[in-house]
């Protein structure tokens, strides 16, 4: 078995955390720009420590596991 946890969640935060997909967070116009497809230093910066304490929550304080696969 194993534990496709951190593969799952990992991806998903990638997808939702990309700067300007979805949220831009410090925007290059206002605090927050939406959508804006733009990726600064300091948004790509803000981005990956979102990401990193995000992941770390979900899957080890909150000990997430996905198991998949034929148990022997």
């Amino acid at each position: 078995m194993q534990d496709w946890a951190p593969v799952v969640v990992g991806v998903v935060l990638f997808v939702l955390l990309s700067p300007g997909l979805l949220v831009e967070l410090p925007g290059t116009h206002r605090w927050v720009d939406f959508g804006s497809l733009r990726v600064t230093g300091r948004a790509a910066f803000i981005h990956t420590l979102l990401f990193f304490l995000l992941f770390a929550i979900v899957v080890v304080a909150c000990k997430l596991h996905i198991y998949t696969g034929a148990v022997n």
